[in-house]
């Protein structure tokens, strides 16, 4: 078969554009581009979970991804272990979740930094902000502030939870509020501290073994993990929040004593006070509003779409969200792989909105619910929360890649017809 060279741009550099990026640039004829805001290709934030699907796609894009996530200091972690933490339960194991399938945790940035490591230095363009798409006969004309215009056969947005791809998108197709990102009624607070700091603040006990910790209690949630080769600790702390502003930015001041008082039930108990203290060791404390979109009409605009964020922004409850982007990415690569010329480039977004959008929206809704069954806002009882929280991840892990695959390849072929 003969192949037309596709040139694919793709807005936005961090975990969903760089993963894409590397499924794409495997395939002989697409000419790839990553174009990002800020000055370099960079991640904001602490860790990110890797539970099996999500290394299992990953795998699909990289055939030496396990290699890259070793380069990336991952840690591969026993198991999820869910404790209450307040209560007159307090301290009793609830239940280990993927202890047969056990996940990785990694550092956001050490992970971008070996997604983009492969990628042609000519390929990666720093420094472009986006301000307009046109679309027009031949393709998709992209234009920066910095006055550069491109032309594309295809355009694909994975900039983030406040997308301008997403705006093209969605203009003129029946996007209502829930369309745009929102407040999902969470808050919370990260610090990232050295190993043997945490264990003396939390206790030997939960670092003989590597597990991320997963503590319940009454109106809040706490987590801690270890990354970065087990030389450091991710710490989390997040509440409920019953005063969601609206406020882009989504930064919260906060103080020891509204930690205290988000975790008054807790204190005292066999978490709260380590955690605060560890919380608190860092010159800017604050939380943040965790926003995502609660419904899209379609991911796609004829040879424009979304990927990562900017299609399916979730919580963070069920530690899908890297994943459903490497997911994603691993579709596109499946679907531009199998087209041959710029004209099927419509029939292939259309094929990955109808095979990613359902599931992406499943996350999206069964993670706000999980963060509320983490937050304490249930009956707080261990045999009660395991059967709540058992089952709930059995449809994110339970994806088979091939398939998914195969049945994305049979969408295209529909499309195709049509």
């Amino acid at each position: 078969m003969t192949h037309e060279q596709l040139r694919v741009a793709i807005i936005g550099g961090g975990l969903a554009g760089a993963a894409l990026a590397n499924a794409l640039v495997r395939i002989s004829h697409v000419d790839v581009h990553v174009f990002e805001s800020a000055p370099e290709f960079s991640e904001r934030g602490a860790a990110v979970g890797l539970s099996k699907n999500a290394q299992l796609a990953l795998a699909q894009i990289l055939p030496s991804g396990t290699d890259m996530l070793e380069k990336a200091g991952a840690v591969p972690m026993n198991s999820s272990r869910v404790i209450l933490g307040s209560g007159p339960e307090a301290g009793t194991i609830v239940l280990d979740l993927a202890a047969d399938d056990p996940g990785m945790i990694v550092h956001r940035a050490s992970l971008l930094r070996e997604l983009i490591a492969p990628l042609p230095k000519e390929s990666l363009h720093p420094n472009k902000k986006l301000t307009a798409i046109n679309p027009n006969e031949s393709g998709v004309e992209v234009a920066f502030q910095d006055g550069t215009v491109y032309h594309f056969d295809a355009v694909i947005g994975a900039d983030g939870i406040f997308s301008t791809v997403r705006e093209h998108v969605l203009r003129g197709v029946g996007a209502d509020e829930q369309s745009s990102a929102s407040p999902a009624g969470f808050w919370d607070c990260r610090n990232v501290v050295p190993f043997e700091k945490a264990k003396a603040a939390l206790g030997e006990e939960y670092f003989d073994v590597d597990r991320q910790y997963d503590w319940v209690g009454d109106g809040a949630f706490i987590l801690h993990d270890v990354l970065e080769d087990r030389t450091m600790v991710q710490c989390v702390i997040s509440g409920v929040e019953k005063d969601a502003s609206k406020d882009r930015d989504r930064r919260r001041p906060l103080t020891r004593e509204a930690l205290a008082a988000s975790l008054s039930s807790w204190l005292g108990g066999p978490i709260a006070d380590g955690m605060i203290s560890l919380i608190c060791d860092q010159p800017d404390l604050s939380g943040y509003s965790q926003w995502e979109h609660k419904s899209t009409p379609t991911y796609v605009r004829e040879r424009v779409c979304l990927v990562g964020d900017a299609a399916h922004a979730t919580t963070p409850w069920q530690g899908a969200g890297t994943g459903l982007a490497i997911e994603d990415a691993m579709v596109l690569g499946a679907l531009f792989a199998s087209i041959s010329s710029a004209n099927e480039i419509s029939a292939a977004f259309k094929a990955y909105d109808l095979l990613r959008r359902p599931r992406c929206q499943q996350v999206i809704d069964s993670s706000r619910e999980t963060g509320l069954i983490l937050c304490g806002q249930v009956d707080l009882h261990a045999d009660e929360l395991r059967e709540l929280l058992a089952p709930r991840w059995n449809f994110i892990f339970g994806l088979d890649m091939e398939l998914h695959k195969r049945e994305a390849l049979e969408a295209l072929r529909t499309a195709q017809q049509k």
